[in-house]
């Protein structure tokens, strides 16, 4: 699966390194609602259009569009979570680049990327590839932390010259605490907020062919249908396999890069019997609808019980997945405190 999302007014390819084939395939095609990616133009405010992009194929000779302003090449390519988003406690701040930094330059490059917090708190950086760099806190944020990111890259270099031609800062909120662990065994989904349990669902999870991911995910972002299809994830592209599949569906909330998602699916209309999926979580029409609307992006959903493995940090926003001595392994300068906000 293939996403394009727009942040800071540059196309970023979602998850710079996708994840395995797995579970329902989603597509590009799918109709997006409450995404907080924000596209904007370096240098005006934010607040343009939010949602799915597309990428572009303009000539040189043509005028820039607002995703790829005119001027030299810039470096930093995203910014992750927007200017003024309200996320979950699980959401880590990530920033692609729009070429590669060398091993030389990344402790300059997280020295020159301040993370401010109106809390006090613990976490790192850690570099998933030579373009993608992540930042977590040790455990999960804070309810009500408010917390900034700012960069400014104009004075770094690695005897190549200057990695960075702008400087940007976004600011943004740590919502309610809600939580949701999901039991493949058990076949059931529990949806907490503030440590109190808010409602408990039967769900059906991957089948033992096409297992479900184990971890936490943060969620991505979620839309009201998707076009789920078996040849996106690499399941089946043949029309006479019992595994084929091309469906519409709807109450979508986005896992993984990879195709996991949780929703309905009008081929197990009736979860909590361990039917299995794809390695989506199914939920009821009515629990899915009411599951869209409850959470956000960075909302944490952690799976067990499921025998394929966690989900690798970089399929999506899924930090947790690695423990704090494995974050910080992918860390040049390592473990910091937040600035004061």
């Amino acid at each position: 699966m293939r996403r394009i999302m727009n942040t800071i007014g540059i196309t970023l390819v979602a998850g710079a390194v996708l994840g395995s084939a797995s579970a329902c395939g989603g597509n590009a095609s799918a109709k997006s609602a409450g995404s907080s990616q924000v596209s904007v133009a370096p240098g005006t405010s934010a607040g343009a259009s939010a949602g799915s992009g597309t990428s572009s194929s303009a000539s040189p000779s043509a005028s820039p569009s607002p995703t790829h302003p005119a001027g030299p090449a810039m470096l930093l390519d995203s910014l992750t979570p927007a200017e003024g988003g309200n996320v979950g406690v699980a959401m880590p701040i990530s920033i692609v680049f729009t070429k590669a930094v060398a091993e030389s330059a990344r402790k300059a490059i997280e020295q020159h990327l301040t993370v401010s917090a109106s809390v006090p708190t613990t976490g790192a950086w850690h570099w998933y590839s030579s373009r993608r760099v992540d930042w977590r806190p040790q455990s999960y944020w804070k309810s009500g932390t408010k917390v900034s990111v700012s960069a400014d890259l104009t004075d770094v270099g690695d005897g190549n010259g200057d990695y960075g031609t702008h400087s940007y800062k976004h600011t943004f909120t740590i919502g309610s605490d809600v939580e949701t662990t999901v039991s493949v065994t058990g076949h059931s989904m529990t949806v907490s907020n503030g440590g109190k349990v808010v409602r408990t669902m039967p769900i059906d999870a991957g089948s033992s062919t096409w297992p479900s991911w184990d971890g936490t995910m943060a969620v991505i972002d979620k839309q009201k249908e998707v076009r789920m299809t078996s040849c996106s994830v690499g399941i089946s592209c043949d029309k006479t396999s019992p595994n084929y599949y091309d469906l519409t569906l709807p109450w979508d909330v986005h896992l993984t890069d990879s195709g996991t998602y949780v929703h309905y699916s009008t081929g197990d209309p009736d979860p909590g019997h361990s039917v299995g999926s794809h390695g989506c979580i199914h939920l009821s029409l009515s629990n899915a609808e009411w599951f869209y609307n409850y959470v956000k992006q960075g909302d944490p959903v952690t799976v067990t019980g499921s025998p394929r493995g966690k989900a690798a940090g970089d399929n999506g926003f899924a930090a947790f997945n690695l423990t704090w001595s494995q974050w910080l392994s992918g860390s040049a300068a390592g473990a910091q405190q937040t600035a004061t906000l």
